[in-house]
């Protein structure tokens, strides 16, 4: 089992920050089922201001790489990305089209 930790920012607008996190309240059947289907076992996603953190348990067959495959592949999964883009910014150092970025961990006790 491996934790990935990830980071990415909302706009920074009240109103879609509620609506972001409703739509959070009830994610899409075929989302969820393209998460466990890409070895993801458990997921938790934090805000602070407009700030998210994005907690990742995933098994050891899970690869980001597999992962963006099968989103490409899954219209629905597609379907979502557009609208979530729709809430999300991305963090000021990110390349052109990156969305949530790998931290690095900096502390354990």
């Amino acid at each position: 089992m491996t934790r990935h930790c990830l980071a990415l920012d909302l706009k920074n607008d009240p109103k879609l920050i509620k609506e972001y996190e409703e739509y959070h309240q009830n994610v899409w059947p075929e989302v969820l089922k393209s998460l466990t289907d890409a070895g993801i076992v458990d997921m938790e996603i934090y805000r602070v201001g407009n700030r998210m953190f994005m907690i990742m348990e995933a098994d050891d067959g899970f690869s980001f790489e597999k992962k963006s495959k099968m989103d490409e592949a899954n219209v629905k999964v597609q379907e979502w990305e557009d609208l979530m883009w729709d809430y999300q910014q991305a963090l000021p150092l990110a390349k052109p089209g990156e969305k949530w970025m790998l931290m690095d961990r900096v502390f354990k006790l």
